[in-house]
């Protein structure tokens, strides 16, 4: 073979070596790219299933139907995934339902269900700051209820609601849950409604905040802090701007029972 022959039979493998190379790459890059849509799209599911719960959960407490959120705790407790949205959802569905509940009787119940379940989310992940506003909430729903008051647990809930707030400080939920437990525990119990109303105030900013963003999970609250709002506005005087805050409220969720029912007050005099 003459060297100009051998010559070109380098120079044509290489040019192989190299096409090969570089389809080795493409299909490579192309195989990490469909792996990121699955994952992405997996994601985007995952998260719409945790939206549309979480509507249910949210629509049963504002029409006040304990009905239609017993009937989501066998779904949910057989679901086997078994993250901390998981463990989060059940707790704010136990939560809800400890709200319509009697306080004294399965109401408590139901607020020790919401503690544990927040105690396996908050194992799975400890600074996850909705969790530990929630568990707080939790820990005080009896006494903001009417039922027994437990100042260890009011001391512990303290604890957790201000871990919560150095840890997610503009949270619209964590501020939302931290003024409802200043405006429902009474001063002996480390309530305070004049510490309340500024903080409403900054949790509806927040709330409109987080509006303007894309869909998060969880992303429940707006229309309550609008409701506790109007209330506390109410308790200062002012039912102008109580009015206001109920009709936003009530523009979020027109079939909110609470809202309507102080609307309701206000208007008829």
């Amino acid at each position: 073979m003459s060297m100009s022959a051998a010559a070109s039979g380098r120079a044509a493998v290489g040019v192989v070596a190299v096409v090969s190379a570089g389809m080795r790459a493409t299909i490579l890059l192309l195989a990490l790219s469909l792996l990121a849509a699955a994952a992405r799209t997996q994601a985007e599911d995952t998260g719409e299933a945790w939206r549309d719960l979480e509507s249910r959960i949210e629509y049963g407490y504002y029409t006040e139907d304990a009905r239609a959120l017993a009937r989501l705790a066998p779904a949910l407790a057989a679901d086997e995934s078994r993250d901390r949205l998981h463990d989060y959802y059940t707790g704010l569905l136990a939560w809800r339902q400890a709200l319509l509940a009697n306080p004294a009787g399965s109401g408590a119940a139901f607020a020790a269900r919401c503690v544990s379940s927040l105690d396996a989310a908050l194992a799975t992940q400890g600074d996850f700051a909705e969790a530990l506003a929630l568990q707080a909430a939790c820990r005080v729903a009896p006494a903001e209820l009417g039922g027994g008051y437990a100042p260890l647990a009011v001391l512990r809930a303290r604890h957790e609601m201000d871990q919560a707030l150095r840890l997610a400080p503009d949270n619209p939920r964590v501020l939302l849950l931290d003024a409802m437990s200043d405006y429902q525990l009474s001063g002996s119990q480390g309530g305070n409604r004049e510490r309340a109303l500024p903080k409403l105030r900054r949790a509806t900013a927040a709330f409109e905040s987080e509006r303007r963003a894309a869909d998060r999970v969880p992303g429940w609250g707006a229309p309550e802090a609008y409701l506790l709002l109007g209330r506390d506005l109410l308790d200062h005087g002012d039912p102008a701007g109580a009015r206001d805050a109920l009709e936003h409220a009530l523009l979020l969720v027109p079939d909110f029972v609470q809202a309507r029912r102080l609307l309701g007050k206000i208007t008829g005099g």
